[in-house]
């Protein structure tokens, strides 16, 4: 894939709906060979991005979830010390150092996603999800990784990549990235999409979904994020409510406004939300859809 239409038409083949400048920073991506940062609020639709990418590409999908403590046994690798124990246990009374080469060996390896990535044939997509939530060591950590794509094992040496994996990193904002993982990426910003890309998004993601209710589940979802809400709907929430609605046999928001509130919880995840989204206010927006 070398140019952003070719690439835009691909992953609408596999069900993710790009813009213009995701398309270009993909096309970017593969140019260059940089990972590609991906940051927005969260449900805008980032983990979709890699998850299509494999499609795409026909490759596996390797995730590394990040979270607040996580250290490079659980991402990159670390031994079986179960199985290591048990086979000091069998070998009991033989040479030490012939003990010691046998338990550190493949066999007793057990591969973390990030070494699992570089080790594979055909480069696999490595989707490094919510890199805000690591710590600051962990994100230096992983920049070198991703610089020269090999890791040091003690035990075996130096691992270098077989093939150099597609990485796609994704922020929510809940932490500032620092200046060197900025510049080691391209950087594409992730914003809840506009009525009508949104519109295509449910076409292309619900059975049964026809034009004239996708625009509208689309316009009436616009509206919805412009209240004052604790958790705003994303993409997902979307796709959620308007399988329901396909699932309930409505067609036209206009002609079901109580079956269009009593369905509301599939885009409101707090209590405070479902307070404030009253039935007047359901109302009121859907006066606002065309």
């Amino acid at each position: 894939m070398k140019n952003r239409e070719e690439i835009a038409e691909r992953l609408a083949a596999s069900g993710y709906i790009a813009d213009a400048e995701l398309a270009t920073a993909i096309s970017l991506m593969n140019l260059l060979k940089r990972p590609l940062l991906l940051e927005g609020e969260a449900g805008v639709g980032k983990t979709e991005v890699a998850k299509a990418l494999a499609s795409v590409y026909a490759t596996e999908l390797i995730r590394l979830q990040c979270y607040e403590g996580l250290d490079q046994s659980a991402a990159l690798y670390e031994w079986n010390y179960q199985r290591q124990l048990l086979s000091i246990q069998a070998h009991r009374g033989e040479d030490a150092d012939r003990v010691e080469d046998h338990i550190f060996s493949e066999k007793y390896l057990l591969e973390r996603p990030l070494l699992a990535a570089i080790r594979r044939e055909q480069p696999p997509v490595l989707l490094i999800d919510e890199i805000d939530r690591a710590d600051d060591e962990f994100e230096a950590f992983l920049l070198e990784l991703l610089s020269d794509f090999q890791v040091s094992i003690p035990e075996l040496g130096t691992v270098k990549a077989t093939a150099i994996p597609h990485v796609v990193l994704t922020s929510n904002g809940t932490r500032e990235l620092s200046d060197a993982l900025r510049r080691r990426c391209l950087y594409h910003y992730v914003d809840y999409p506009d009525v009508d890309r949104e519109a295509r998004i449910i076409m292309a993601r619900v059975n049964g979904a026809g034009a004239s209710l996708a625009l509208q589940v689309a316009r009436m979802v616009e509206s919805i994020r412009k209240e004052e809400l604790r958790k705003v709907p994303g993409v997902a929430e979307t796709l959620d409510w308007a399988a329901a609605l396909v699932g309930l046999d409505i067609g036209n928001l206009h002609d079901a406004s109580e079956q269009v509130f009593e369905t509301m919880m599939c885009l409101l995840k707090t209590q405070e939300d479902k307070v404030r989204m009253t039935r007047e206010v359901t109302a009121r927006l859907l006066g606002k859809v065309a």
